[in-house]
């Protein structure tokens, strides 16, 4: 088990780690955290709690999460990690063909083209049948009571919000109309601290209740879908729905100075968590906020990260193991191209010589690390309307080059930002830990990995630390609250730096640790945003 002092707290924080017993639910927003640990009041366990939280989010950060959107899970049950895959495929009348026929020579952002099937309520129901103690239809009822009764919206919420009503508006047409009609007051966006009421949600999250989401794929809401998207140009149909279902995979890890970091495979981005963590345990780290520390780090990033853009995709389609991705001698390979300076990064060949994010525990010893995205904050912008489904717009990762390997195809799975983790040792769970946003993931879960694990941080203050990120070719991010000798060292080695004032691009992460010897729990939320953690 780590060994961390719970009172050190080196890096500025206004918040404190947090002990329970009972149970503990880690959320980017109060309201969902406190409907998770509701449940766990009411009998039931890690697993009812984090679909009660996950329903919960699509309602209070609409801006990161919906119906609409995908899911990935590690739940830590029966003495066993389990992994559940809800990533959407392309329907079958999407083809590179049909995309480039409508215009495009890339994929766009906005609108039905990159709409994918969504996996986020076949998440809640798989997990609800396989490990779940309550009534399906129990879980829903807090988010069902938000979205009808109405919540105030958070203040990182609020920016986002508007940010995304400037996002829509100068492509607003036919197709978004039902956004505005649906998401707004007035014309604009609700303001923090106003309430906002989605009584269409709560009429469709009833639905889901009542059916166990059956409804989405083979009921009434499925066909409204396909109606909405004939009548509006889409590609989805009610077949595209019907044929879906959440997966369960086996996770994959590696062994990092003796702990387990595990990864949802393929199409997920996690396995660059992993390759990135193979190539830097080759390293000894003396200080966290060395220059030194900050080089390798970004280093490995970019090395794992350009073999990850290169290889990863549905794993039906990917042309390289996951095992040679992940080799030692590949990452030996890799970690020999590290020297002083800054390189912008290629794919190696493994041949040669490649959004919202939860976490819940119970008193039982469950526990879930959990994450659900619409991908672009309300995602393609396209909502079904009155029913407060908002649809992803997970598509816009495909390709249109027929080389690459992440190209589009008619039923496929694209490359997939959102990953979930979780730690344990010697086979004993230590916990859930992740850090949701985009591109920022991978890197925010080798920060969090070795925060606790290298530099001996407690959960809260492990989130607290400044972070970086990798922004592609010699470009590098670093928050303002990093040191300015940090940022000169880095330029001098040759990084583009960009030092960022909006902390929210930088992840938003959650972590809890159990005691094996005690069964207590310890846990830290994000300071960057509305998060919370309750504790029963």
């Amino acid at each position: 088990m780590f060994k961390f002092s719970a009172h050190e707290y080196p890096y500025a924080s206004q918040r404190q780690s947090v002990f329970a017993k009972r149970g503990m639910v880690a959320a980017s927003q109060p309201l969902a955290a406190e409907a998770g640990i509701e449940i766990i009041r009411r009998g039931g366990n890690a697993i009812d709690a984090a679909i009660a939280t996950a329903a919960a989010l699509t309602v209070v950060e609409p801006t990161g999460c919906g119906i609409g959107g995908d899911a990935f899970a590690l739940v830590w049950t029966q003495n066993k990690l389990h992994g559940l895959n809800a990533n959407g495929v392309a329907p079958q009348a999407l083809s590179i063909e049909a995309v480039k026929a409508a215009g495009h020579e890339q994929m766009p952002l906005h609108g039905w083209t990159p709409v994918t099937v969504p996996g986020c309520p076949s998440a809640w129901a798989e997990l609800s049948k396989r490990f779940g103690r309550l009534p399906f239809a129990d879980l829903l009822q807090p988010a069902i009571s938000l979205a009808r009764d109405g919540f105030p919206v958070s203040p990182v919420v609020a920016l986002q919000w508007q940010s995304a009503l400037e996002n829509f508006t100068p492509s607003r047409n036919t197709v978004l109309d039902s956004w505005f009609d649906t998401y707004l007051i007035d014309g604009r966006a609700p303001r923090a601290g106003e309430m906002f009421r989605n009584p269409a949600q709560a009429r469709t999250l009833e639905e889901l209740a009542a059916s166990g989401c059956e409804s989405f794929y083979r009921g009434a809401l499925a066909q409204r879908l396909d109606q909405h998207s004939r009548a509006t140009g889409g590609y989805l149909r009610a077949s595209d729905l019907q044929d879906y279902r959440a997966q369960w995979v086996e996770p994959i890890k590696v062994n990092y100075r003796g702990v387990d970091v595990w990864e949802i495979p393929p199409s997920g981005q996690g396995l660059v968590v992993l390759m990135t963590l193979k190539i830097l345990e080759g390293f000894d780290f003396d200080h966290r906020d060395s220059q030194q520390t900050w080089h390798r780090q970004l280093e490995a990033m970019k090395l794992a990260y350009s073999d990850g853009l290169h290889y990863i995709t549905d794993p039906a389609h990917m042309r390289v193991a996951v095992e040679d991705l992940l080799s030692d001698r590949y990452a030996a390979q890799r970690r020999a191209q590290i020297g002083e300076q800054a390189l912008a990064p290629q794919p190696g060949d493994p041949h040669a010589s490649g959004t919202v994010y939860l976490a819940t525990a119970d008193a039982e010893g469950n526990m879930v690390s959990f994450i659900q995205s619409n991908y672009h904050g309300f995602g393609s912008g396209v909502v079904l309307p009155d029913s407060g489904i908002a649809l992803q717009n997970r598509g816009e990762e495909f390709s249109l080059d027929p080389a690459h390997a992440n190209c589009l195809a008619p039923g496929k799975k694209t490359f997939h930002t959102i990953i979930p983790g979780f730690l344990s040792q010697g086979g004993v769970p230590m916990g859930p830990f992740g850090v949701m946003g985009g591109y920022m993931q991978p890197q925010g879960h080798v920060q969090m990995v070795m925060n606790l694990v290298d530099f001996g941080l407690n959960p809260q203050a492990a989130l607290d630390a400044p972070r970086w990120q990798w922004l592609g070719g010699l470009q590098v991010g670093i928050e303002q609250n990093a040191s300015r000798d940090m940022i000169a060292a880095l330029a001098r080695r040759g990084h583009e730096v960009q030092v960022a004032c909006d902390l929210t691009s930088y992840g938003r992460g959650q972590i809890i640790l159990r005691d094996p010897q005690t069964g207590v729990l310890c846990g830290g939320t994000e300071p960057r945003t509305d998060a919370h953690i309750t504790v029963f």
